[in-house]
């Protein structure tokens, strides 16, 4: 049996009356049939098909046979269809990947803005607490000598005290977060509202008129907090599921919590030296906007030191999810303090406050009533707020982490992608981890109110209204610097989705 008698399929060709007659369905069907080669054997009963030589799979891409045509009315009948093959193992377009060990500095003019704020910071502390060593030393019966010595003997060991209370709270609520990632959800939303409103209570009875003012203000925040208590009530079981999550990859990787650690030990040193300082700085020329200066450049540099951590646990994080890597946390660490350190500098310049005045414009949201006027300014505020969203978000600190793009760039690609998913949006605000982690802070600030607050009261009330502000402003930092992997955690693992 040769290869020539296959080449064409057989035909029935019956012929009636002056035209052909039309294919049978059966006929059709053999048309559509595939040619093969047989390759002749020894004579035998049964001739099997044998491939020549290792070929690639084919695949078989037929056409529809034409119409059948008269033959008396000229027509010429077309020749056979030929079936196409084409090999399927073919190499499929490479499909070309972020690259994940980017060696360019995001965001270089404002990581050169924070070091040369930075270098001035550090010369500013250094020369008031140079002033105030200096005064004591050499002038001991001066007046700014004994003002400064009453400060360090009276103001100083209280703040020092809240500040090693913060770090010992920022380690329990690591370690109450990894044991009991869904309970501490609740635990956390509900004992806000109960130790604030007690810390608040507690600086009223001081009867002091700077203490009542603070006292009623916590009071008030207190309030607040138990009513979001009450309203995220139904997002906390997705939130519980998140942490949960969260917190699994922690046990493959030992050291991922040592970049938070060192943060928080840095920034005990810092904020004692800082301390010093403004003492320092309170006995010299305009020391209202000295200290205010100080204030704020505090809080920039504590921002930047925890989103380094930010940047360190996502990177490990995301690189888990997205390629199944284990990264190693000193790598990125180290990418984080040098290619990702401009993002984080712009990031912790406005994500705090987009983010909060973001939480607000939902919150004004929901109140809908009947006064119209006040309806459509919510959802006014809540677009303008949507749009700068767009531009900065907390989200972003993971795509700058995995393929290092400056801030803005990594904050329109990851809303894109979230966008882009329908539902997404929706369900990240349903998750209430950044407000469990701000609260997780206060609280932490509050009780470092209550240790300070009344060690001072005790000792030199003239300094109660003070140190408690300064403690509790203290122990936020350290402990959302504590708190930060567990927070970019919670983000990295939507990193397949940015």
């Amino acid at each position: 049996m040769g290869a020539a008698d296959n080449a064409a399929p057989r035909r029935d060709e019956t012929e009636g009356g002056r035209g052909a007659r039309a294919p049978a369905p059966e006929t059709e069907a053999k048309e559509r049939e595939v040619r093969v080669v047989v390759v002749d054997e020894p004579p035998g009963p049964v001739a099997r098909l044998q491939p020549q030589r290792p070929l690639a799979p084919l695949q078989v891409t037929t056409q529809a046979p034409p119409p059948p045509m008269s033959v008396a009315s000229g027509g010429v009948e077309p020749p056979p269809q030929v079936a196409t093959f084409r090999p399927l193992n073919q190499t499929p377009p490479q499909v070309a990947f972020a690259s994940l060990n980017s060696h360019v500095y995001t965001n270089g003019i404002t990581l050169c803005v924070f070091l040369v704020h930075l270098a001035a910071v550090g010369f500013a502390v250094g020369f008031f607490v140079f002033r105030a060593v200096k005064d004591i030393v050499q002038h001991p019966r001066s007046r700014n000598a004994q003002r400064e010595r009453n400060l360090l003997r009276l103001w100083l060991p209280p703040v020092e005290g809240a500040v090693a209370l913060s770090i010992v709270l920022a380690f329990a609520w690591q370690k109450a977060v990894r044991a009991w990632p869904r309970a501490m959800v609740r635990v956390i939303l509900w004992s806000s509202f109960g130790i604030t409103l007690a810390v608040g209570a507690l600086l009223m009875c001081f009867s002091m008129l700077a203490t009542v003012g603070l006292g009623v203000a916590m009071v008030m925040f207190s309030i607040g907090t138990g009513m979001y208590a009450c309203w995220a009530t139904r997002r906390v079981e997705f939130t519980a599921r998140v942490f949960e999550r969260a917190v699994q990859p922690v046990e493959k990787f030992r050291g991922l919590n040592g970049p938070a650690y060192l943060m928080v030990a840095a920034g005990f040193v810092w904020i004692s030296v800082w301390c010093v300082a403004v003492i320092g700085a309170a006995n010299y020329r305009f020391p209202g906007l000295t200290i205010l200066g100080l204030v704020l450049s505090l809080a920039w540099t504590a921002e930047v030191m925890r989103n380094v951590a930010n940047l360190t646990a996502s990177r490990v994080i995301a690189l888990y999810y997205l390629r199944g890597m284990q990264s190693s946390v000193q790598f990125s660490f180290q990418r984080a303090l040098s290619f990702n350190l401009g993002s984080a500098c712009l990031g912790s310049l406005f994500v705090p406050t987009i983010e909060a005045l973001r939480i607000l414009a939902l919150g004004l949201n929901l109140l809908e009533g009947e006064d119209e006027f006040m309806f459509s300014c919510a959802h006014c505020c809540l677009h303008v707020m949507n749009a700068i969203f767009e531009f900065g978000n907390s989200w972003a600190f993971v795509h700058i982490a995995a393929y290092g793009r400056g801030f803005v760039q990594a904050s329109q690609s990851t809303w894109g992608q979230f966008e882009r998913l329908p539902g997404m949006p929706a369900l990240v605000d349903s998750d209430i981890t950044s407000s469990v982690c701000f609260l997780t802070g206060v609280t932490s600030g509050a009780l470092c109110v209550a240790l300070a607050g009344s060690w001072t009261f005790a000792t030199h009330k003239h300094y109660t209204a003070t140190v408690s502000l300064l403690a509790f402003f203290v122990g936020y930092l350290i402990v959302r610097a504590g708190a930060a992997s567990q927070h970019k955690q919670k983000n990295a693992i939507f990193s397949p989705v940015i």
